[in-house]
């Protein structure tokens, strides 16, 4: 199959309606469920006192740790006919057989909408929560003087207010809900990002793989473009809700409204945390012997040394880009640093085309190169080898190791610079002696997100790995795909494990805010 105009052909007649409109349907109805737990929870949390809301306010943002593929793994199991709540409505009621009963079907688009917004709901949550809290008393106290109730000054005052923050979330949920491939094709729903992945794999089509990601990349482009207006609008409306934001005083709720507050904030965390924890957890507690087989040692070093590698690389590129942004802040320097953080939007999928493809190119140049001079073969040194998937990783996540060491560099004083410089010191001297001993946490925080996000990648990892290749990702992957959950469920939660790293620095920081 090559790229001809027969194939664009072939992919608007038959592709795009039929993957394209399930894909829509799955971003909007992802998008809608994540916004409605997200923004409402936080609202809860921020704005009434109720039982366990201290405690929920901290565990809504658990789902994080949970890849989407092991949450639809764990999903499948939980609802299937054999699991434990379809056997115990069947010991309830007294059924004997799928006939007697109906029960809906997690393996569906409806499935999937649940098990994405379940683990994808936090990024709004997040975003919604810090909105509220600085919105402070003032606008809400100010509405409550004219007589407007709770729901009517969430509605018409403080949602409109966060609707930019809002915003920024639910368009890191859709990203990720696009680049999922692991939970869309464990639960049947085949969206653009899978088809690319068929397409290459199944049907042998690199080429009608690359016209279905050029659709994607457009998607892409406009959710980045969504992003950007929005932050826009949050710097707008921080600015102007920033100077009156004092400590929110919350209203107590009493009756059965504390507990209706506390069962919606319970809610999430049980979907979107408990059941997949408890499913895998279970499993591996059976196979504790798996800990310990070879197959997983081997993954597990393979998981770590791609992951290490990829974040000592986005380090040191992170720290050269936010220290040539501070040391030198330029149009140039702007510019790459926005360049940078663009492959994070970029689905899996469509990265490790863009990255297989020049590789390969590369690696087929110099292997005929050495034929033709040396009679000798090198093979494919990029592309068929770990590194094509430490590549893909180095460009996906840089963001975070930019971001983050960015936000550690604002931190610190441009005097402190200053003062260096006037006693005598270089620009190096400074670097190594002053700014590097104090960029030490945020260094830290930057490498341990890149390595864990790296840890956790599905979907650019299937589809660069050599041959026999596995990482703990991958592994789960293959078990999976061969309806063996319970002997995926030991590396499944090693992944988690490794996942709650970065939650629990998140749930420090929102301790350590004082309007919390």
């Amino acid at each position: 199959m090559s790229g001809g105009v027969g194939n664009w052909e072939h992919l608007f007649a038959y592709v795009l309606p039929r993957a394209g409109g399930r894909t829509v349907l799955l971003l909007l109805c992802t998008g809608l469920l994540a916004t409605f737990f997200g923004a409402l929870t936080a609202w809860l949390v921020t704005t009434f006192e109720f039982p366990l809301r201290r405690v929920l306010s901290l565990a809504l943002v658990l789902p994080l740790a949970i890849p989407a593929y092991l949450a639809a793994y764990a999903f499948g199991e939980f609802f299937d006919f054999t699991g434990p709540l379809q056997t115990a409505v069947r010991g309830l009621f007294g059924y004997h057989s799928i006939k007697d009963y109906w029960f809906p079907d997690i393996r569906s688009l409806g499935g999937a909408v649940l098990v994405l917004s379940s683990v994808l709901y936090p990024y709004i949550y997040l975003s919604a929560r810090s909105a509220f809290s600085m919105q402070g008393r003032f606008a809400a106290e100010a509405a409550r003087t004219m007589g407007a109730s709770s729901w009517r000054i969430f509605w018409q005052v403080q949602l409109p207010m966060a609707r930019p923050a809002i915003m920024i979330g639910l368009t890191l949920v859709l990203m990720e809900t696009l680049n999922d491939i692991g939970a869309v094709e464990y639960l049947g729903v085949q969206t653009l990002t899978f088809t690319i992945y068929e397409t290459w794999l199944n049907r042998g089509s690199l080429a009608g793989a690359t016209q279905i990601a050029a659709v994607v990349l457009l998607i892409v482009g406009a959710l980045i473009l969504l992003e950007r207006t929005a932050r826009k609008r949050q710097r707008f409306s921080t600015q102007k809700t920033t100077m009156m934001a004092q400590r929110f005083l919350r209203k107590p709720l009493t009756g059965p409204r504390k507990w209706l507050a506390t069962i919606t904030c319970l809610i999430p965390v049980l979907t979107g945390f408990a059941i997949p924890v408890l499913v895998l957890g279970t499993y591996a507690a059976k196979r504790l012997d798996g800990f310990l087989s070879p197959k997983l040692l081997k993954a597990l070093w393979h998981s770590l040394s791609v992951s290490g590698t990829a974040a000592c690389l986005t380090l040191v590129m992170g720290f050269v880009l936010s220290y040539a942004a501070r040391a030198n802040a330029s149009p140039v320097t702007r510019t790459a640093g926005r360049v940078a953080s663009l492959g994070y939007g970029i689905p899996g999928t469509v990265l490790a085309i863009g990255v297989l493809i020049p590789l390969a190119g590369f690696d087929n140049q110099v292997d005929a190169f050495m034929r033709s001079t040396f009679g000798y073969s090198t093979g494919l040194m990029m592309s068929g080898t770990a590194f094509a998937i430490i590549y893909a990783s180095t460009v996906r996540f840089m963001t975070m190791a930019e971001g983050s060491l960015d936000a550690g560099f604002q931190k610190l004083s441009p005097h402190m610079d200053m003062a260096s410089r006037t006693l005598g010191r270089t620009k190096l001297q400074t670097l190594v002696s002053v700014l590097i001993p104090n960029m030490r946490p945020a260094a830290l925080t930057a490498s341990l997100l890149v390595f864990i996000e790296s840890l956790k990648e599905l979907s650019a990892t299937i589809l660069l790995r050599p041959f026999s290749f596995n990482t703990l990702a991958t592994l789960v992957y293959e078990d999976a795909s061969r309806s063996k959950v319970q002997d995926a469920s030991v590396a499944a939660i090693i992944i988690i494990a490794a996942g709650l790293i970065p939650v629990a620095l998140v749930s420090r920081s929102l301790e350590q805010r004082p309007s919390e």
